[in-house]
């Protein structure tokens, strides 16, 4: 699946990477993963790696109607959650832009863009420079 993530749940983090064509669905199959693994937590960070991103499906009222159901989620936990985006290309950064401008008005999400991996990491509270390092570190399972 071209979106996958990986619990840390001792480091409160979740590692989301997309690559290839980001679809909506493949988005919204990997969030209900994602909320009903056993290691999800609400509050958990979250770093969304954007550097293997090709393209991305631009169906904008789709896109903004599963925004809301997630923002709808986070809002209702009672808990603040930091998203970092590693966004290195040109449409990384595109749909980065459209994920931040989707949690203007929640509260929940502190939403951020970063260039780097390294940079991106340190905002997370993470000493490891490079995702590939952050994985390795914790010697877990490959990405759901």
């Amino acid at each position: 699946m071209p979106v996958g993530f990986h619990i840390f749940p001792d480091r409160g983090l979740v590692v989301v990477r997309y690559s290839g064509m980001a679809a909506i669905r493949d988005t919204v199959e990997a969030t209900k993963a994602y909320v009903s693994h056993p290691n999800f937590a609400h509050g958990q960070k979250q770093l969304v790696d954007l550097t293997q991103l090709t393209d991305y499906e631009r169906d904008y009222v789709a896109f903004m109607l599963m925004q809301a159901s997630k923002a709808g989620r986070f809002a209702n936990s009672g808990t603040q959650s930091l998203v970092v985006y590693v966004a290195p290309t040109p449409i990384g950064q595109e749909l980065a832009a459209l994920f931040l401008k989707s949690w203007d008005d929640v509260d929940a999400v502190v939403p951020m863009v970063q260039e780097s991996e390294a940079q991106a990491l340190a905002m997370l509270g993470q000493s490891e420079t490079s995702i590939p390092a952050l994985l390795a570190a914790v010697d877990g399972p490959a990405l759901q």
